[in-house]
């Protein structure tokens, strides 16, 4: 029975995410149509807001790869831990994703012409924390089918990673230096 309820709310969940994403492209298109000219400040808007939830995620994964290696296999425990994991990726990560690399694209177009060593730079950067995401997700998969190889302190190495490429990546935005 708890599994039926499990399956429910995660497709209840699936269904909210699509929705609300649904949304977020017929009221940005809308935007987009009506007033093109005040798009720019929305586009940032939403870019800046997709790009904090992606690293929200991005820094809690690992987080719950590290107590999740802890729990037994089988455990209540441990499938908590992979509703957890499931539904942070499919219903955060994965979303914020592709709207932080849509918007982003938009910009670098529309604002930059994608010209600028350090946006180059910072495009190369981003593709490495979609990298990082790969991974995660990867291991996310691994973790639901009980087959993790990977200790508590390799999360805690990994989880660090995405938090030295946002550094990166806001040094470069802010500060532009080449």
């Amino acid at each position: 029975m708890a599994e039926m309820n499990n399956t429910n709310s995660t497709g209840q969940a699936m269904i909210r995410m699509v929705i609300g994403i649904g949304v977020l492209i017929v009221l940005t298109a809308l935007l987009f149509l009506v007033a093109p000219e005040g798009f720019y400040p929305w586009a940032k808007a939403i870019h800046i807001l997709a790009v904090i939830s992606w690293m929200a995620g991005m820094l809690y994964l690992p987080r719950l790869f590290v107590y999740h290696v802890d729990a037994e296999k089988g455990s209540v425990q441990s499938e908590t831990f992979k509703v957890m994991e499931r539904r942070l990726l499919r219903g955060i990560i994965n979303p914020a994703m592709i709207v932080t690399w849509v918007f982003g694209l938009w910009l670098a177009w529309k604002v930059f012409g994608f010209q600028g060593g350090w946006l180059h730079a910072k495009i190369g950067l981003v593709l490495l924390l979609s990298g990082v995401h790969g991974y995660l997700a990867g291991a996310a998969r691994k973790f639901a089918e009980d087959r993790n190889e990977k200790s508590a302190k390799h999360w805690r190495m990994i989880n660090e990673i995405p938090t030295l490429l946002m550094i990166a990546i806001v040094i470069l935005v802010v500060v532009k230096p080449f």
